[in-house]
């Protein structure tokens, strides 16, 4: 049974512009973070968690390479218990979106945010963690199965499947990086292409090409999960064919790509050409001043979330040091961040 945390109506009046330190928008494991070491930094964090809150952890059914749970813990569990601790430290957190942004391009300039399509909120610094939602195929049979034998995350999930026959949807080098991670750890895996070939790089086609225990099926699509409770096969169609044939699997894995969360920045902050945010070098810093990116909003590389909590904690650590250079905060004291 997972456990609920009742989080009240707040009543502000619309028409009031609320002015706040650190704005957090998003929430999951980068958010959280970046809220436990706001609070604790002082800087009075109010967090809009997005109308899923904890994000795509709260649809993983066991968490097992996090550190700290030997035992493994639930996603949802786990996301109860970092709101729990940052609002341990004194983090507002209130379930709601943001639904506008209009930032400041100079420094110590004032954020100007609308949450819920009324509420002005003004914020001296913003934490983005809205992270990237997977990209599913969108079939009926998929969607009840996710979370029971259906993943998108490989590294996340393959644990599970130690020693099966599992089947893995996706034709980039994300996919066939999966399916060799996969190959490891499965007894077999059959890779679903769509088209005549795969669109992975020539090295990484070598790579999956030489194991021996990997089936990579071209102009195959999946018409059909199977399974009631939890995935027991897997029905495909040649599309150029029309032909029709089951596979017996226990776990499907979708590799076709990630979404960032980041619409509502363009035009105002830096992004790749797939809208996963740009930040400075090793920091979490924004081409704009007082805006840092956390979590899969701006990783489009690891997506764990070990990593995201980890650019959590940095963008906090990023947003208390720009406003002791502003002179909203005292500088931090060095090396108090190892107590």
């Amino acid at each position: 049974m997972y456990l609920r945390i009742k989080i009240e109506p707040l009543d502000i009046m619309s028409d009031k512009i609320e002015r706040v330190k650190t704005l957090i928008i998003g929430s999951g494991p980068a958010g959280y973070t970046a809220a436990i070491y706001a609070a604790r930094a002082d800087l009075k964090p109010v967090m809009y968690t997005g109308m899923e809150p904890g994000g795509q952890l709260t649809t993983t059914t066991e968490v097992d390479n996090f550190p700290g749970y030997p035992d493994g813990i639930d996603g949802p569990t786990m996301m109860v218990q970092l709101q729990q601790q940052a609002e341990r430290f004194g983090t507002e957190v209130r379930i709601g979106m943001i639904t506008s942004v209009e930032f400041s391009t100079v420094k110590g300039g004032i954020h100007k945010v609308v949450a819920d399509g009324e509420k002005q909120i003004e914020a001296e610094t913003v934490i983005i963690s809205t992270g990237a939602t997977a990209k599913y195929l969108n079939i009926p049979s998929e969607q009840r199965l996710r979370g029971g034998g259906v993943s998108a995350c490989a590294v996340c999930d393959g644990f599970f499947y130690r020693g099966q026959d599992v089947a893995i949807v996706g034709a980039g080098d994300t996919a066939a990086e999966e399916a060799s991670y996969l190959a490891n750890i499965c007894k077999k895996v059959t890779m679903l292409v769509r088209k005549g070939e795969m669109r992975a790089s020539k090295a990484m086609q070598h790579r999956v090409n030489s194991l021996k225990n990997v089936e990579i099926r071209y102009n195959t699509e999946v018409d059909e999960v199977l399974g009631e409770q939890v995935v027991e096969g897997l029905r495909v169609v040649n599309n150029q064919t029309g032909e029709k044939e089951d596979i017996a699997i226990t776990g499907l894995f979708i590799a076709i790509g990630h979404k960032p969360n980041t619409d509502i920045f363009k035009g105002q902050l830096d992004m790749d050409e797939t809208g996963y945010l740009i930040t400075k070098g090793k920091s979490t810093k924004t081409n704009l001043p007082g805006v840092f990116a956390s979590g899969d909003a701006q990783d489009k590389e690891y997506r764990q979330a070990i990593t995201a909590a980890g650019t959590g904690c940095m963008a906090a650590l990023d947003a208390e040091r720009y406003l002791a250079t502003i002179g909203s905060v005292e500088e931090p004291i060095a090396g108090q961040y190892n107590l």
